[in-house]
């Protein structure tokens, strides 16, 4: 596929200069109305494609409108005499997707069965019986074996249910950091060299993946029909933002791959808007829990009364009937069989649990 002037914003620029600090998918957003259709700006062929990113700083792009109704990127080549010239580092290459927005994630967050950790090492004591260690601190292995001498440090963490069919896919694999082997044996003694949450007694260790992290990501639309939820977000918060990892309902069994990018729905069904507009104690009551607390709201004199009638409450059956709105996009960066994870891309407005995923 090629982009066409439909597919342009407005005020689509005839010439860009790359700048530091630029990526394909923020170029794009000067052209495009969409922008993860930039690979089709620059007519790549994602089967073929590994490292897309070829542009440098200084480059200057031209908007190609000469091929009829499509329109394509190129750079400007001019012709120049001998001089001396400034060669830039591949490390300066544009990026797909910045590194600094991703990397952490690439190799970090999992998804595993219920019982996918119970036979990895575990941590059977920690330096002088601490309840939670950190960084440098010194921690007991059962079960490490020989070999590896780095590994990762995580916990079995919430389930992830499917809202729509109610079914397990699976637990997030709470990473905690990074351990040493320093004395290895039967029961190995460890180093934590990197620490993101304290770490306990009863923690697994899973060895260090050596895989590379890719940059190279084309982003591009699924060829069959994907439509899911939003089952958790990187952190377990209600509601996140651009740039933050969600995990998806579907996997890899689902036809869902690397580089997808999907469309996010507001789902008014799921939007929660019994908690915001019940009373605080008409819902969960002084104690926190779930048991509802009858609420009767005090009468109102005629001297403090309101100038207009209240109008009835939004009720279930109401916001049931109202379409889901389309308000963002992600990309997926990491699959697994039943689940998968994916970056924020474009979000108008906050990206909530239990939200729709369909193709962009």
């Amino acid at each position: 596929m090629a982009a066409t002037t439909a597919d342009l914003k407005a005020n689509a620029p005839e010439r860009y200069v790359v700048q530091p600090g630029d990526t394909l998918w923020g170029i794009a957003t000067r052209f495009l109305k969409d922008a993860w259709r930039w690979p089709e700006l620059w007519k790549m062929n994602r089967a073929q494609l590994r490292n897309p990113h070829r542009i440098y700083p200084g480059d200057v792009l031209v908007l190609d409108r000469s091929a009829g109704g499509q329109v394509t990127l190129r750079l400007e080549t001019t012709r120049l005499g001998p001089k001396v010239r400034i060669q830039p580092r591949e490390a300066d290459a544009i990026h797909a997707i910045s590194p600094s927005a991703i990397e952490p994630f690439l190799s970090k967050p999992m998804v595993v069965s219920e019982k996918e950790l119970d036979s990895a090492p575990e941590i059977i004591a920690t330096q002088e019986d601490r309840v939670a260690l950190g960084a440098g601190n010194t921690a007991y292995v059962r079960g490490l074996p020989p070999g590896t001498t780095t590994w990762q440090i995580y916990r079995r963490g919430d389930k992830l249910i499917d809202p729509d069919t109610k079914q397990l896919l699976g637990y997030v694999a709470i990473y905690l950091g990074e351990a040493e082997v320093t004395r290895p044996g039967e029961i190995t003694t460890v180093q934590i060299t990197k620490a993101v949450l304290e770490v306990y007694r009863g923690d697994k260790l899973v060895p260090l993946p050596m895989e590379k992290p890719i940059f190279g990501y084309v982003p591009h639309a699924p060829q069959s029909q994907v439509r899911g939820r939003i089952v958790s977000t990187y952190g377990g918060l209600w509601e996140t933002g651009p740039l933050a990892i969600v995990v998806l309902s579907k996997g890899t069994r689902d036809g869902v791959e690397v580089g997808h990018v999907l469309a996010l729905h507001r789902d008014m069904r799921s939007a929660r808007y019994a908690e915001r507009t019940e009373p605080l104690f008409g819902r969960t009551g002084p104690t926190g829990n779930d048991a509802r607390i009858p609420y009767v709201p005090a009468d109102m004199g005629a001297r403090d009364s309101r100038p207009f009638a209240t109008a009835d409450p939004v009720r279930e059956s109401d916001f049931a009937q109202l379409p889901a709105e389309r308000y963002g996009v992600v990309m997926v960066f990491r699959t697994f069989e039943r689940a998968s994870y994916a970056l924020v891309m474009q979000a108008s407005r906050p990206v909530a649990v239990a939200d729709i995923i369909s193709n962009p």
